[in-house]
Formats: structure tokens, C-alpha cells, sequence
């Protein structure tokens, strides 16, 4: 089975509680979009797009295009984390799209190598917590696209709700996070103290 897959960074977030772009942040050196994307690449993925919106300029530079295959738009604006991966799943050329959210700083590439290896044709795999699905650190599948831009078109724009019926569905498996990896889901949205 080929083990290549295509992925996403989702940077088009406005920020507001962090009150600055999260995406030019620093973690160890490099901005956090620089740091996602590498991530990404270690877990093997064949290409990597940027998620940004039109209004971010940062998104316009040569050194943050060039590590980019692709810089995509949401299909729907203002709807959340959800348009991004819509598009990314229109846009990829393997049948798997790796998520991964800008402000998962703590995010390793072992989860997506462990993600990989329980998909199959067709069916992606979501990580799960204290019953909820961690949504932007998962693997989808392209045939989910439909059901994507059938939630966007309704308005419905909740990833619980999208991945409940992808896995009733039979598009996406679970898989339950180990106590160990949980740090790994830390979502920053905030500024945080030294």
C-alpha cells in the first residue's frame, strides 16, 4: 500500500485571543508555520499546502512560499478550521491529507506515522479524548470530501458533528489517545506566561 500522503498546515485562524499571528510565533527557532510544515514532511508526507487566508501577508513571502507545494483557500470564508481541510481535500494528489492545526506547537510527527498505519482505502483515522475527536491532528481521507461540502453548503460547520457521521459512514476510524501523547494536543490560543 502506497504510505504517501498529502497534507495540510491550517493557519487562516484570525488569532484574536492570541492577539498576534500565531502562525509567526516562535517554537525552538522557527515560526510555528515553519515548524508544522516540518513536522509534516518527517511524518513522510508527499506534499504539504499552506491554509491562509488572502488578507495574510505573511503568506506572501518567498521563504514561507518556497517550503509550501501549494498555498490553499478556504472553500467557504469565516467557517473554521473546516474550509481549510475542504480545500486541502479538493486540492491533494494522495488519497490520505494530513491536518495539522498552527497552533498544535506540540504536535509530533510519530502521531501521523501511527495515524498511517491504521488507514486503509478510502477510510482516514481521528484521535480521541475524553469523547471528543481531535480534529486537527488527523488523517482524511479525499473520499470525504463530498461530505465536507455538504456540511460547508448546510452552514453546519462543527468538525464533532462532521466526524461523527464520517464514522458512522465508515470514512474515518478512531483511535484513543494515550495519556502520555495528550501534551501533544495542547491547543495554544492564548498567550501564556514564561
Amino acid at each position: 500500500m502506497n504510505r504517501t500522503f498529502s497534507a495540510v498546515v491550517l493557519a487562516a485562524g484570525r488569532s484574536t485571543r492570541m492577539g498576534t499571528e500565531k502562525a509567526l510565533l516562535d517554537a525552538d527557532g522557527r515560526a510555528w508555520w515553519e515548524r508544522q510544515c516540518d513536522v509534516l514532511r518527517e511524518a513522510g508526507a508527499g506534499e504539504v499546502f499552506l491554509s491562509a487566508r488572502s488578507d495574510q501577508r505573511w503568506a506572501e513571502d518567498p521563504a514561507v512560499i518556497s517550503r509550501f507545494d501549494a498555498v490553499v483557500r478556504d472553500a467557504v470564508p469565516d467557517c473554521g478550521p473546516l474550509g481549510g481541510i475542504a480545500a486541502a481535500l479538493v486540492q491533494a494528489t494522495y488519497p490520505q491529507v494530513a491536518v495539522l492545526a498552527i497552533d498544535l506547537p506540540g504536535m509530533q510527527a510519530t502521531w501521523f506515522r501511527a495515524l498511517l498505519e491504521k488507514t486503509q482505502s478510502g477510510v482516514g483515522v481521528v484521535g480521541r479524548r475524553d469523547h471528543c475527536f481531535e480534529p486537527l491532528a488527523a488523517l482524511y481521507p479525499r473520499e470525504l470530501s463530498g461530505l465536507a461540502h455538504e456540511a460547508l453548503a448546510a452552514g453546519e460547520y462543527s468538525l464533532q458533528r462532521l466526524l461523527r457521521e464520517a464514522v458512522a459512514g465508515g470514512f474515518m476510524r478512531v483511535t484513543d489517545i494515550p495519556p502520555e501523547q495528550a501534551l501533544w494536543f495542547e491547543n495554544w490560543n492564548e498567550p501564556r506566561g514564561r
